[in-house]
């Protein structure tokens, strides 16, 4: 589905949605191909509301950051500007003026620019409301209030952009009633774990309030205990819920008087997690078809589609595999598993990886690349030591990035339904990321490139999913974090026993040999990365007039064996 990243807060929302809801749109959780308002069928509210409008239904960018952002799909108006949406059939009749407000989640890229906002009771004569700048370029919930919103049967909101605009979203519109003459004024609601453990953990939420000592209130959670400051009896204070389950969201409501508040809380959003102590061992010994973030070793950093826990395990030699294994693919939930923060030496992650043989049938333009594994600050934070992957062909080859796009690839080339081994690391000293691919020892990097920046810290592995069209079905296994450099069980990867790549420089023929008369799987590869060559060889003469001068790099395998060598063509 849709995605950002963004640090994760446990700090949210703001107290326009302590109200009782009339009417409530978080426009759905799933838009193929990006419709119009007008085509688009997954609104939440049906007939006798429409929705019309020149505005798209979109997954991507979701709503976070405030109490009762949906994520999934949000409408966007194109840079284009001038689009709208127009909302009609709303009845607000049954409310006076005065208490009604709208609320919605609302972003853009250019934080000077306004979004026009629009009433009509007629679908005719259209009055503005003023809307607040964000001042930013995140996604704010606005909360816009005294008698904006006029009391009819006959209601219709209207967003236009302008044309000007640069490109804005909006998300989880909501008009709700709020007794104008309560007293009473809750806060945000702060969330706080109670403990951080394997377990299952509490939360306690604490809401601050003004007004109080004007009425006689009752406090209803939907799970926990209320204790702290009474608003009966004392005019500030804090309420307090205690003992909500981690990963359960509360909702609390409070009556009384004139009031009558309904208060969302979100659990904390990435859960009350310990952080997990190196060297960590990841099997993904879970239940089949679990999200992965719902275990207590991993945490996610945005909305979407989950990795999922998969049957079996990837099997490699060298490598005794136990539990299951997680795929992903498409867009999504990224999974970030939390270990004890690194400032100095280095930092290493390897695990197995694997395409489906059907994997790739997605992504359908050559060279698409994303990135899929990632290392992370300790306060999640996405940092640029990013793992990515390229559809080549009919196969696939991996990447590194020091920013926001890879620089540099490898040039080995993988078939789908084959099995890799890598490694990925970070040295501080040396301010490098590397990427080991099938290697046992002696252990060298295929790739690596010098970071933009030097990494502060790295504490935590992310796996990653971009976009639909951009992430391949992905099979990951065996996952393992430490300070050391990792070695396989036995030498199933060292190199080729005998091999002979000659003559070297070559010119019309190359000789591709070893001790064993095994097939052997020769492919020739220029600077960049691409294939220029490929054949099976018996230690067998491998004819070379077709390529030009220049330096080029031989990736030889030989059953379950890979070795490469630098080639020099006169």
């Amino acid at each position: 589905m849709k995605k950002v990243y963004s640090l994760l807060l446990v700090l949210a929302g703001s107290v326009s949605v302590f109200a009782q809801t009339v009417y409530s749109e978080s426009c759905g959780t799933t838009a193929s191909g990006n419709p119009t308002v007008s085509a688009y069928t997954g609104w939440q509210n049906s007939t006798p509301i429409a929705y019309t409008g020149t505005a798209t239904a979109r997954t991507t960018t979701p709503s976070t950051g405030y109490t009762g952002s949906t994520g999934s799909v949000n409408v966007f108006f194109a840079a284009a500007g001038a689009q709208t949406l127009q909302i009609s059939g709303i009845n607000t009749a049954a409310y006076n003026t005065a208490d009604l407000q709208i609320s919605f989640g609302w972003l853009t890229t250019t934080a000077a620019t306004l979004i026009t906002l629009e009433t009509s009771t007629d679908g005719s004569t259209w009055t503005p409301i003023t809307v607040p700048a964000n001042g930013n370029t995140s996604w704010n919930l606005k909360t816009i209030s005294g008698s904006v919103i006029p009391s009819s049967s006959t209601l219709s909101l209207r967003f236009t952009a302008p044309a000007t605009s640069g490109g804005m979203r909006v998300d989880d519109i909501k008009i709700t009633n709020v007794s104008s003459t309560c007293s009473l004024v809750p806060g945000a609601p702060i969330t706080a774990c109670d403990a951080t453990t394997l377990g299952i953990d509490t939360y306690t939420i604490s809401i601050p309030f003004t007004g109080g000592g004007t009425a006689a209130y009752t406090i209803t959670p939907t799970s926990g205990v209320v204790l702290g400051d009474n608003p009966n009896s004392v005019a500030s204070g804090n309420i307090i819920i205690a003992g909500t389950n981690e990963g359960v969201d509360n909702t609390i409501t409070i009556t009384g008087g004139t009031c009558n508040y309904t208060i969302p809380v979100l659990a904390p959003t990435a859960g009350c997690k310990p952080v997990n102590a190196l060297p960590f061992n990841e099997p993904f010994n879970y239940t089949i078809g679990n999200s992965l973030t719902a275990e207590q070793t991993w945490t996610f950093a945005n909305t979407g589609d989950n990795v999922v826990v998969a049957a079996g395990s990837l099997s490699y030699p060298g490598v005794t595999a136990t539990g299951n294994s997680v795929t992903f693919g498409g867009a999504g939930i990224e999974a970030r598993t939390p270990f004890t923060s690194t400032t100095s030496g280095a930092i290493y992650s390897s695990f197995l990886f694997s395409i489906p043989a059907t994997g790739y049938d997605n992504v359908t333009v050559d060279l698409t690349n994303t990135h899929f594994a990632l290392l992370t600050d300790n306060t999640g934070g996405s940092t640029n030591a990013r793992v990515w992957i390229r559809k080549n062909g009919t196969q696939y080859q991996f990447g590194l990035g020091s920013t926001a796009t890879p620089d540099t690839w490898s040039p080995n080339l993988y078939d789908v339904g084959t099995t890799q081994y890598l490694i990925f690391g970070y040295d501080f000293t040396a301010n490098t990321f590397a990427l080991y691919e099938n290697q046992g020892t002696p252990l060298t990097p295929t790739i690596s490139v010098v970071a933009a920046a030097p990494l502060l810290n790295v504490g935590g592995f992310m796996l990653r999913q971009d976009a639909a069209n951009t992430t391949p079905t992905i099979v990951v296994d065996e996952l393992k974090i430490n300070t050391a450099l990792p070695t396989l069980s036995n030498d199933s990867f060292n190199d080729i026993v005998g091999l002979r790549v000659y003559p070297n420089p070559a010119k019309n023929t190359l000789f591709v040999t070893s001790d064993s008369f095994a097939v052997k799987n020769v492919a020739i590869y220029d600077v960049l990365g691409k294939a220029t060559l490929t054949a099976k060889v018996t230690n067998a003469p491998l004819n070379i007039s077709s390529l030009t001068s220049g330096i080029y790099i031989v990736k030889i395998t030989e059953g379950n064996k890979t070795a490469t060598r630098k080639l020099v063509i006169e």
